[in-house]
């Protein structure tokens, strides 16, 4: 990749893009609903997304509860003692980026807490310029939100950005902002949910994006 083919910045979602954690949150809900005895619905509504903001959209027992406690719920469900692993190529990814000098923003679903839990396996988060949590914005993915904050922070313009996820709701966030250029990777979804949400190229991992910035 040429300096002039060089994106301005590199906008990455964490859960299933950079570490893979989606199995661990799908257990998550799944002993979350079994515990409520409510009915378990469609698990991939809450990829990429808030669940507090997944549970105000979607009608179901849970409509009238305290959503954000509901969340809190799911969050004290997941195994304290899983670690999970890096997603091929992501240390190589945000590595080579510093290397020529692109700024770094990761732009997540997650609280501050997740984030802190992800840096263990993947330590290379913590060279990014800035994190864009959960607390950050009012409005969570596919909301623009979290992408427009992260280019505002970086001080590039979103039409010049590089933005990776993993879920469709990520990819609808990231071109609403005006995201150039947005990559799926298929680690939680097929790659035609991907294609069908908008992103311009499909992977499995990302060591051959990693490869080709530099």
């Amino acid at each position: 990749m040429t300096a002039a083919t060089r994106p301005g910045a590199l906008l990455l979602d964490l859960d299933g893009t950079l570490v893979d954690t989606e199995p661990l949150h799908r257990e998550a809900y799944r002993a979350f609903f079994a515990s409520r005895g409510w009915d378990e619905p469609d698990l991939t509504l809450f990829t990429g997304r808030r669940a507090a903001d997944v549970f105000e959209a979607v009608p179901g027992p849970w409509t009238g509860h305290d959503l954000e406690a509901l969340a809190a719920e799911v969050v004290a469900l997941v195994d304290d003692d899983a670690a999970p692993e890096p997603v091929p190529g992501a240390a190589a990814l945000i590595a080579a980026a510093g290397r020529i000098g692109v700024p770094v923003a990761v732009v997540t679903s997650a609280g501050p807490s997740w984030v802190r839990r992800a840096e263990g396996p993947l330590t290379e988060i913590g060279h990014a310029e800035t994190v864009v949590t959960a607390e950050d914005v009012v409005d969570g993915k596919p909301h623009p939100a979290g992408y427009l904050l992260a280019c505002e922070r970086l001080g590039v313009d979103a039409a010049d950005a590089l933005a990776v996820e993993d879920s469709p709701a990520g990819i609808v966030a990231a071109l609403a902002a005006g995201v150039g250029r947005v990559v799926g990777v298929t680690t939680t979804h097929a790659a035609d949910e991907l294609s069908a949400a908008g992103a311009s190229d499909v992977v499995p991992d990302l060591v051959g994006l990693a490869a080709s910035l530099g």
